[in-house]
């Protein structure tokens, strides 16, 4: 215990309440890194939570609930992909024309799941490693997807930097006019980037409603998919930053609801702002650095590929 918090629950608090960021911010990572910008990662998340909760408690299995909240956070982002890539959409303006319309279908999709208490998810068991002091309780005491998460971030940095997808997704991103000189299909190329940061996307989503908060509440993502966003930024377009940012940032949360179990004497509402004034803060610190030189983001981020130019 410090000053009435107890370090190791918070520790173990935060690995949870950072996995739904980590999956999402790991997924936009990969689309961004195809230089595509999705800022509908919020209507990914929240179409995965409903989708994920409904396929849980309909079959039992929150595998099938998370198999199915990858799927429709994939089918989500095919949307965003037919319309920008396709139809050349604006990128920007798509994005958050999908988060709303995301927010909007799961509010709809939800309306019976209200108050239904899903299957729950158990934890992996380590044997005697869960019931070692502090170190069982922080490393092995969680379930399935949070040790996937951290897995994947090692797969993304590996299939990034040592192998020939990792560099044409990179060419891609960087200059999608060589990549296409060079016959790289980019269109396709960000089509599947796109489908994997939707996926994991829906399973950050699903994340919260069957483990994080298992129950189903409209708008329950509150602006995860965003600070996803930021994580990405913050990381500076690296897996490994990543995972470091989502912990930041999952951490802050974790801190404040610990703050407010130990009846520290300060007003909930502040408490509650905590994650995002630090998103907003780490945003301004990383766009300073930017402005003298500093640039990580994918050349091409954002910008219109057609294939005749």
């Amino acid at each position: 215990m410090l000053g009435g918090i107890d370090i190791v629950a918070l520790i173990a608090t935060l690995m949870v309440a950072s996995t739904p960021v980590l999956l999402a911010a790991t997924g936009e990572l990969v689309a961004e890194k195809s230089g595509v910008l999705n800022l509908g990662v919020e209507g990914m998340m929240i179409v995965g939570a409903v989708a994920g909760f409904w396929a849980a408690v309909a079959t039992g299995s929150p595998l099938a609930g998370f198999a199915m909240a990858a799927v429709a956070g994939a089918l989500m982002a095919m949307i965003f992909a037919f319309l920008t890539q396709v139809l050349l959409s604006n990128q920007t303006a798509t994005g958050l024309a999908l988060t709303l319309f995301g927010l909007g279908l799961s509010a709809l999709l939800g309306q019976s799941l209200q108050g239904v208490r899903p299957p729950p998810t158990p934890k992996l068991d380590f044997g005697f490693l869960s019931d070692l002091p502090v170190l069982g309780r922080i490393v092995f005491s969680h379930d399935a997807m949070l040790y996937l998460s951290l897995i994947m971030v090692a797969v993304v940095w590996f299939v990034l930097n040592r192998t020939r997808a990792g560099l044409i997704l990179r060419a891609v991103g960087e200059s999608h006019e060589a990549a296409h000189a060079l016959g790289y299909p980019v269109v396709r190329v960000r089509v599947l980037a796109l489908m994997f940061g939707g996926a994991f996307a829906g399973l950050g989503g699903a994340y919260l409603s069957l483990i994080r908060v298992p129950q189903w509440t409209e708008g329950m993502t509150a602006g995860v998919g965003w600070i996803a966003l930021a994580v990405v930024v913050f990381a500076s377009w690296r897996p490994e930053r990543v995972l470091f940012g989502a912990y930041l940032f999952g951490g802050v949360g974790a801190l404040q609801l610990q703050l407010q179990a130990a009846n520290y004497p300060i007003p909930v509402h502040l408490l509650s702002m905590a994650p995002y004034v630090t998103t907003i803060v780490v945003l301004v610190l990383i766009s300073a650095l930017h402005k003298r030189g500093v640039q990580a983001a994918p050349a091409d981020l954002g910008k219109v590929f057609h294939a005749s130019t």
